[in-house]
């Protein structure tokens, strides 16, 4: 006598259970991989605000101790080989460092900071972040919170 096999596989219920538990932990994770992104955005743009205060202090041994004025900011520090170029944010997605990060300098100082607010999601904490972190000085260094 020849028994019939049933044609093993999921059920219905089996398939809808592992989607609502891949679903489930894709909603954990997500918050958690966006605010990692922001928070690794956040520290590029530190590292090139620290490049930057590099270059002005190449440029301000070079010359006297002089820092570039606020209008010849970025055209000296790429012309004069401290920098190939002026690095983008990676959280604005565009030119930034250039019009956006502002240089207010005495020829005896200089400060700068982000003027794009896309690093609000990287400070947990702070309940309201515009832009103008982080900041760059030379008499305190790096600020990168409010």
């Amino acid at each position: 006598m020849l028994m019939k096999r049933k044609k093993a596989g999921f059920t219905l219920i089996e398939l809808m259970i592992v989607i609502a538990i891949i679903a489930i932990l894709a909603a954990i994770l997500v918050p958690n991989f966006l605010k990692a992104r922001a928070q690794g955005q956040l520290t590029a743009c530190k590292s090139n605000c620290k490049n930057i205060a590099t270059a002005l202090e190449m440029y301000s041994s070079d010359n006297g101790g002089r820092y570039p004025t606020q209008g010849s900011f970025t055209q000296q520090l790429t012309s004069g080989n401290y920098l190939k170029l002026i690095p983008t944010c990676p959280a604005a997605g565009g030119s930034t460092y250039a019009p956006a990060y502002t240089s207010t300098q005495t020829p005896d100082s200089f400060s700068f900071y982000c003027t794009g607010n896309n690093h609000a999601k990287a400070y947990t904490g702070f309940s309201t972040v515009s832009g103008g972190f982080p900041q760059y000085s030379a008499e305190s260094g790096l600020l990168d919170h409010p």
